[in-house]
């Protein structure tokens, strides 16, 4: 018997701060995704990004209740094949997927008018490998308490994150490794072992930088967008132009003028400069506290955790959503170098939304058998 299902497993209710979390932010990506599309639809009574993403949030919700029924073990036994369906998936990309602005990040699917960006089911199936990679009996067995680290996490980590960076996607393999990172520091790892990963990060990124001169300009632009307003900076200007129109409760659901043609990539990566342009500061401060709300239900569900597999799955798939919206707030209000990532359930995205849907299933899931635990796992 795996550690997965140590001690037996009881369902109980699903975490309902996790639930009513998700859904005011699926209800705000729908919201949101209409207002910043519907002026560019061209006279469609239903702006064709809106009903794909109103369709990827009914297959999510469906994704998320199958989830949530899928037992650990179940998901501990599945970890390893599915992390290598989905290095196989990014393998297939590199060779035969759509190239996008440069970017060869994405896969067609034949007869069904859409695409897959693997990248970010090998985020997801990769802290489920490494979930279940740091709980193993077998290498927790052969290293002294409280150092789970192991050659095959690193593995596990490097391959995935080492085929996003030829694509090139340079801040999905950034966003990985840093995940992986997060999951380690919980599961126990001294820090004086992360000395080794952190200059092994800081050397890819210098190669990214020498390599890739686009990742030159965003540095560049992050530090005085106000000299390359015309060029690199004019995204980070233009958000700064929404955070001001806004100000405290915003001009208006739907009034918004930063979306039309002036903020590039308002439904996807800027999404939340809209927000504060439409709804203000308030509105703002509701989305930011419904993903607050989230990663505090997430943590309290990884808090009652009652093996080492059921809180590193918890904790992982939080920081799965906390991370990119973290990140993702940081860009918009200029404290950090823009990345490229979406604001998880809010942006337009099918891909990310489905996989977050998928996420969250597997948090509420670990809810529902470890909620009711009288003794937590702890490190």
């Amino acid at each position: 018997m795996t550690s997965a299902t140590a001690g037996g497993e009881r369902a109980g209710a699903p975490h309902g701060g996790v639930i009513a979390a998700t859904a005011v932010l699926a209800a705000m990506g729908l919201v949101m995704v209409y207002s910043t599309t519907a002026p560019l639809a061209l006279g469609a009574w239903v702006p064709p990004h809106f009903q794909r993403q109103l369709a990827g949030v009914a297959i999510g919700l469906l994704l998320a209740f199958v989830a949530m029924q899928v037992p650990l073990a179940a998901w501990h036994r599945a970890a390893l094949p599915l992390w290598a369906i989905a290095v196989a998936l990014l393998g297939v990309t590199l060779v035969i997927g759509a190239r996008v602005n440069g970017a060869q990040r994405w896969l067609a699917l034949p007869g069904l008018g859409t695409v897959l960006q693997p990248g970010e089911v090998a985020k997801f199936a990769t802290l489920l490998a490494t979930s279940a990679a740091l709980s193993s009996r077998e290498s927790s067995s052969r290293r002294p308490r409280g150092v789970p680290f192991s050659p095959l996490v690193i593995v596990l980590a490097v391959v995935p994150a080492g085929l996003l960076f030829l694509e090139p996607d340079t801040k999905g393999a950034a966003l990985l490794m840093i995940l992986v990172a997060l999951q380690l520091f919980a599961a126990g790892t001294p820090l004086r072992l992360f000395a080794i990963p952190a200059g092994l990060g800081a050397l890819a990124l210098g190669c990214a930088v020498a390599l890739r001169p686009y990742v030159v300009h965003r540095i560049v632009a992050f530090l005085n967008p106000w000299e390359r307003a015309n060029n690199e900076g004019f995204q980070l200007v233009q958000s700064f132009v929404a955070f001001a129109r806004g100000g405290l409760f915003g001009v208006g659901l739907g009034d918004g003028r930063q979306k039309l043609y002036y903020l590039p990539e308002a439904h996807t990566d800027f999404v939340l400069s809209v927000i504060a342009e439409e709804l203000g500061l308030v509105g703002v401060a509701f989305v930011l506290g419904a993903f607050a709300a989230l990663v505090l239900g997430g943590f309290h569900i990884a808090s009652r955790a009652r093996s080492r597999f059921a809180f590193l799955l918890a904790f992982s798939m939080t920081a799965f959503i906390a991370v990119p919206a973290v990140l993702n707030a940081a860009v918009v209000m200029g404290l950090v170098p823009p990345t490229g990532l979406t604001l998880p359930f809010v942006s337009y995205g099918r891909t990310s939304l489905l996989v977050s849907f998928v996420a969250i299933g597997v948090l509420l899931g670990v809810g529902r058998r470890e909620g009711a635990a009288a003794r937590p796992w702890t490190p």
